[in-house]
């Protein structure tokens, strides 16, 4: 398990400026949060050594390969015991259109996000899921007509800084 650290506020700006641009020089970043890059680069390696971050990557622009549909889903799971949670969850990270999945509160149990490249491709997961019995009483499907924006990154400053 990675060490618990006590974040600062100049913490908070490293990582708030490596989410938005994990590609940033240490030069650059450490001028972005008012250091040098000694201890810039210190204090990135504590981050990563404590697990706040995980990797870094890069993000696709998926029109620009081809049609793609983004599908939320609504599921309720018949049975509601500790298991049933656990044999649905298992399932559902096995199926790499399934981008997010979230146990929520309210009249239903996860809300899913798939990323197909069509209607019918999203139709041919669910009916391979529904055969696997993992307890899905019902499901509801929205599709996504347009996306007008869809952020990358967390409000990390505003999120987690302290209100002096």
């Amino acid at each position: 398990m990675p060490e618990a650290l006590k974040l600062d506020r100049i913490d908070i700006r490293i990582l708030g400026h490596l989410q938005a641009n994990g590609r940033i020089t240490n030069v650059d970043l450490a001028d972005a949060v008012g250091l040098s890059p000694s201890p810039c680069l210190i204090r990135v390696k504590r981050l990563e050594k404590a697990g706040y971050i995980t990797g870094y990557g890069a993000l696709i622009q998926l029109e620009k390969l081809g049609a793609m549909q983004v599908v939320f889903t609504q599921v309720t799971l018949s049975d509601h015991r500790r298991e049933d949670f656990v044999k649905f969850e298992t399932a559902i990270r096995k199926i790499d259109e399934v981008v997010e999945c979230h146990l929520v509160s309210g009249g239903f149990d996860y809300l899913l996000k798939f990323v197909t490249r069509s209607v019918g491709h999203y139709q041919t997961i669910m009916e391979e899921v529904l055969e696997r019995s993992v307890s899905i009483e019902k499901y509801f499907s929205y599709i996504v007509i347009k996306s007008p924006f869809v952020k990358t990154h967390y409000p990390i400053e505003k999120l987690f800084s302290s209100h002096e």
